[in-house]
């Protein structure tokens, strides 16, 4: 069984190197706000430059990648499950902040891997 973990985990480790295209339709901080048992997601604008650069689109700047950044995220959603949080973001927000179908397919992924780790008490950091 641990030969299976190691195996998915080398899958997955891979795919996260691939190169992404930035959704014009901004980017999620998720986070886990345990005392409520939520899983937080705060969205923040951004433009795309020519060089397919996210920049904060009042200021023209490069958004980093890594880091702490300042900015003020323009909506917060929060839900019990993975999924009530993408009913809320994909199909009561309208139009939906996320343009992008591979974002979405992210999205999923991490609000799933949220959950996890909030009903099995761990350390929640996102992919």
């Amino acid at each position: 069984m641990n030969q299976i973990f190691e195996d998915l985990a080398a899958i997955d480790e891979e795919l996260s190197k691939r190169h992404l295209v930035l959704d014009p339709g901004g980017y999620f901080i998720i986070y886990l706000d345990r005392e409520s048992g939520l899983i937080c997601a705060k969205h923040f604008t951004n433009a795309i430059d020519e060089r397919g650069l996210a920049v904060d689109p009042e200021t023209g700047e490069v958004i980093p990648a890594r880091g702490k950044v300042e900015r003020t995220h323009a909506t917060e959603f929060a839900g019990r499950t993975a999924k009530e949080l993408c009913v809320k973001i994909f199909e009561e927000t309208q139009p939906s902040p996320v343009t992008l179908l591979d974002h979405a397919a992210y999205l999923g992924r991490e609000f799933v891997r949220a959950e996890m780790a909030l009903v099995n008490g761990q350390d929640y950091v996102q992919d």
